[in-house]
């Protein structure tokens, strides 16, 4: 399930869904298979639908990837990382704000 349901489509839980049972219930990527263990983690596979380019909005299936848990992080982790630095930038300028500094970040 998605963190913000409000930035995917109403019918993302059935779009989802279908994806999974598409591809038999395995990653698309390495093939860990769902409720089993992962075969490098050991983890119990959890399966979830990666959008490629980043957009909930762009729901082709060409953009779409059926993933385990370690291979969407792997996917995303630049990302990721991308965004929590922006995130630091932005709680940094409010913080100065908030205590009268000058601005000091671009």
């Amino acid at each position: 399930m998605p963190k913000n349901k409000d930035k995917y489509p109403p019918n993302w839980d059935e779009m989802s869904l279908r994806l999974r049972t598409e591809v038999g219930w395995c990653c698309e990527w390495c093939g860990a298979k769902y409720g089993l263990p992962h075969p490098e983690t050991g983890s119990i596979v959890v399966l979830s639908v990666a959008h490629l380019d980043h957009d909930t909005t762009h729901n082709e299936r060409t953009n779409l990837a059926v993933l385990c848990a370690r291979c969407h992080l792997r996917y995303d982790a630049k990302y990721h990382a991308k965004n929590a630095r922006q995130t630091r930038i932005r709680k940094k300028k409010i913080a100065a704000q908030q205590n009268g500094q000058m601005e000091l970040f671009e």
